[in-house]
């Protein structure tokens, strides 16, 4: 019987495993050895709330899914209907076309073709690969149209720690710039992180003291956000130089948790929410260019029983 997400790409690579699907191009699962890395869910349900998948051609929001070009209103598929935005771009449900699989590594390719409110022509392509430090993802998104074409980058990975409840870790995230939002998340502006407020992340803060589902600029590039246990464990979500943003969500009604427990994502986002009307980190690809973006999970001090063990 087919998976709920499509096909299922296993990679191994030494100590680390992952399981990669054709749907949405998402990180189904991600171990070290018996350690999960993220918050994993079965091959017979659809992804529980984006866990994992790209998020192309926008990250986030889009307030009334509605958005200006040359001057035309663009009115979006609501995708979050109870909210009445567009979210996450526009590939969330869509099936990838396998390109290249290797033990270790697997790259899926989509078409985007003008739509509802997105009147652009993309080919885009994701590689996941297993290597010496952890997971890298490879983002290329290429013009096939014949007009320019605004374009961001998303991902969407719940993360954690074994079987370390994500609440009891702690996260780190260095930035100096806060997206102000209204009861729907939708941005209506910015402010700088006061030092020590309860919106500064640099010294690192216990997951269990945030209620957060907040986006961040302004970081110390390339970017790193440190998850750690207390045990020494650690992951590092990582970002090249064109992840800018993030968002920080602590979920309390995961599908595979308890009610009140955490789900933690971090997602690395090359613009913030409502990049489409404000413009910002968006990156506008003329007709044939293309654009490659890089972000990846590492983990730390893990006990390895292979020729991984320089990293525990």
């Amino acid at each position: 019987m087919t998976a709920a997400t499509g096909d299922q790409y296993e990679l191994e690579f030494g100590d680390l495993t992952a399981t990669i699907t054709q749907v949405a191009a998402g990180i189904r699962t991600l171990r070290f050895g018996d350690a999960d890395l993220v918050e994993p869910y079965p091959a017979d349900a659809p992804t529980p709330s984006g866990d994992g998948i790209v998020l192309v051609p926008w990250p986030n929001r889009v307030k009334d899914g509605t958005w200006q070009l040359d001057g035309a209103t663009q009115r979006l598929a609501l995708t979050e209907p109870a909210s009445g935005n567009a979210i996450h771009g526009l590939l969330r449900y869509r099936p990838y076309e396998l390109v290249e699989r290797t033990e270790a590594s697997v790259t899926q390719s989509a078409a985007i073709y003008p739509e509802l409110g997105y009147p652009f022509q993309l080919d885009t392509t994701v590689t996941h690969e297993l290597d010496t430090e952890g997971l890298r993802v490879t983002h290329t998104i290429t013009n096939a149209g014949s007009r320019k074409a605004p374009v961001a980058i998303g991902a969407h990975p719940y993360l954690r720690i074994g079987d370390v409840p994500p609440e009891e870790l702690t996260l780190t995230v260095r930035a100096r710039l806060h997206f102000e939002t209204d009861d729907r998340q939708n941005v209506v502006g910015t402010a700088p992180v006061e030092p020590g407020g309860p919106l500064d992340l640099s010294s690192g803060r216990r997951v269990s003291d945030l209620q957060l589902d907040d986006g961040f600029g302004e970081l110390d590039l390339p970017a790193a956000h440190v998850l750690q246990a207390d045990d020494g464990r650690r992951l590092v979500l990582w970002g090249d130089e064109s992840f800018g943003y993030v968002q920080v969500f602590t979920h309390r009604a995961f599908a595979t948790k308890q009610p009140g427990e955490v789900a933690l994502a971090v997602e690395p986002m090359t613009a913030p929410a409502d990049a489409l009307n404000s413009g910002a980190g968006l990156r506008w690809l003329e007709p044939g260019e293309s654009w490659t973006a890089v972000w990846g999970i590492r983990p730390e001090g893990f006990a390895s029983s292979s020729y991984l063990a320089s990293w525990g």
